[in-house]
């Protein structure tokens, strides 16, 4: 009898951790592709993948483990932003702000950096290869 219940229970189990986790509030997603404004918004995991970010207040958000490939964040306040783990292949930031940010391990591959500010961002296990940096404190040594 108690085996009738245990095979679906443990089937259940494995499917929830089988399925990825949605994390993104999808109220804060709808509300920064609309505006380009959300500060301090939950937007780990968010697909941004070629999207316009140019100018968007992100200060504070959590994009923990964001997909920002190929997005365009010129101009972006992300000040305090968390991009631990996020993935910015090819992002373009120019002239943007990741001071204070947390960047661990976050993926800035073949990403262009200009005037990029980063004054107290935590750059821990940053992956910057064949990324453009000039003008930029952040480096292979970090800042």
């Amino acid at each position: 009898m108690k085996l009738r219940y245990l095979i679906p229970m443990t089937l259940g189990v494995l499917v929830a951790y089988a399925l990825p986790a949605q994390a993104v509030n999808p109220n804060h997603l709808a509300q920064l592709l609309e505006t380009r404004a959300c500060m301090n918004c939950d937007l780990r995991q968010a697909d941004l993948s070629q999207a316009h970010l140019i100018g968007a207040d992100l200060r504070g958000a959590d994009l923990r483990g964001a997909n920002l490939f190929d997005a365009n964040l010129e101009g972006a306040d992300l000040t305090g932003a968390n991009l631990a783990g996020a993935d910015l292949t090819g992002a373009f930031l120019t002239n943007a702000s990741l001071n204070q940010a947390n960047l661990v391990g976050t993926n800035f591959t073949s990403a262009t950096m200009y005037f990029t500010e980063a004054q107290g961002a935590i750059i821990e296990g940053t992956i910057l290869t064949d990324a453009e940096i000039y003008g930029t404190p952040i480096s292979i040594g970090g800042p």
